[in-house]
């Protein structure tokens, strides 16, 4: 079987089995497969201009760039535009390159931000390094995982230890002068860990005293997922730079990063994507903001991630297995644990086997592979919720004793 088709938040296979799709192509389908509103317009661009190099000027990509200035946090202003997130996150490194002269950066374990050379480098989970051997200058600092709390604390007693343990690194592993931070505003890859709040006001205190940038990655966390329109926003703190890719085109392939003024503007030499903001990705790009905006996925998200999150937690009730529950909107993780506590994936698959027959795509990701995530198109509806609670109860019940 293969998928041939998609709508909304459905999609179907080569046999017309319909499925709920809970996990969007990791967060890139936010505002449903095919969706009718968004697709006419970019049918009609791929009719009209298809394609030009970004050194030329097309409205499109001038009018997404003053869209993303108005939607993203603070006094980020100036966008630059690429194809994929691994190609948004070099270009942000690059820029903090050249903005503070410095060339050393520091990472949070178990992060994943893409798959060129120095992506990869700065991705601290080991099975998706391709080039075991990573660049040098680099620095990983314990994530905020406080369900397995990396330094053995518990939260608030901690006071943000995870946090803290960045100046150290500055202070004993760098040059004393870091170019910048990268980090997820919540770790999907890991296994959808999300920072306690007041983490990343700490953090920035910190790499500001040692004039640092910090560099948000939005690329799973971007686009309304979180309830906000960037993740970020959750926690009340500006980056420096964001780089955002996936929903931003639901499907077609565009990404950005995007800084304040004063950093962008060092950026003098020629530069340039051959495909990046080209016409038909830039007017996916217009598309999105518009649906974002005129159906309110922010609230659709606030309020089915909220029915999710509760679902989850009576289930959790039930089956013990369920060992943590994580995340914020429509991004949300429920760990699987034996009884010690140690990781479930074996169970996980199980359940995700028997949820698929049934009729559910739900996503598996975390450091052991025992994380469920949920990732759903934010158009999904209470019904849809309720259905796959219903269903996972019941797997759960027959499959886990």
């Amino acid at each position: 079987r293969q998928f041939v088709k998609g709508q909304m938040q459905y999609l179907f296979d080569s046999n017309g089995k319909k499925y709920l799709d809970c996990f969007a192509g990791v967060s890139v389908i936010n505002c449903g497969h095919c969706n009718p509103e968004i697709n006419e317009a970019v049918v009609k661009q791929v009719q009209t201009l298809q394609h030009v190099c970004n050194i030329y000027l097309t409205e499109n990509f001038v009018n997404l760039a003053e869209k993303l200035a108005q939607v993203t946090p603070g006094d980020l202003q100036k966008t630059f535009f690429c194809s994929t997130g691994t190609e948004a996150n070099e270009g942000a490194m690059l820029l903090a390159s050249i903005y503070t002269g410095n060339d050393e950066f520091i990472s949070l374990r178990n992060g994943l931000h893409g798959r060129t050379k120095l992506t990869m480098s700065v991705t601290g989970i080991q099975m998706w390094r391709t080039d075991p051997h990573p660049c040098g200058g680099i620095h990983f600092a314990p994530n905020a995982y406080c369900y397995r709390c990396p330094l053995g604390k518990k939260y608030p007693e901690c006071d943000l230890a995870c946090a803290n343990a960045v100046e150290d690194i500055i202070k004993t592993s760098t040059s004393g002068s870091p170019a910048a931070m990268i980090a997820e505003a919540i770790q999907g890859n890991a296994g959808i860990i999300t920072p306690p709040k007041g983490y990343f006001k700490r953090i920035k205190e910190i790499l500001s005293h040692y004039n640092a940038l910090l560099i948000i990655d939005e690329v799973q966390t971007g686009f309304a997922r979180t309830g906000k329109m960037f993740a970020i926003e959750n926690y009340d703190v500006v980056p420096d730079i964001m780089t955002m890719a996936k929903a931003l085109g639901n499907g077609a392939p565009i990404s950005a990063f995007t800084a304040t003024a004063k950093i962008a503007d060092t950026y003098t030499k020629p530069g340039a994507s051959t495909l990046g903001g080209n016409p038909v990705s830039t007017m996916a790009g217009i598309g999105v903001l518009n649906y974002i905006e005129k159906h309110d996925l922010l609230k659709n998200a606030q309020e089915r991630g909220e029915q999710l999150y509760n679902g989850l937690v009576q289930l959790q009730k039930r089956h013990p297995i369920i060992g943590d529950i994580r995340g914020m909107g429509l991004m949300r993780g429920a760990e699987f644990v034996h009884a010690d506590k140690s990781p479930a994936a074996d169970e996980l698959d199980a359940v995700l086997e028997e949820m698929k027959d049934r009729g559910f795509i739900i996503g598996k990701n975390g450091i052991a592979r025992n994380v469920m995530a949920f990732q759903p198109p934010l158009v999904i509806t209470e019904n849809d919720i309720n259905d796959v609670l219903n269903a996972l109860d019941d797997v759960l019940g027959k499959l886990i004793k």
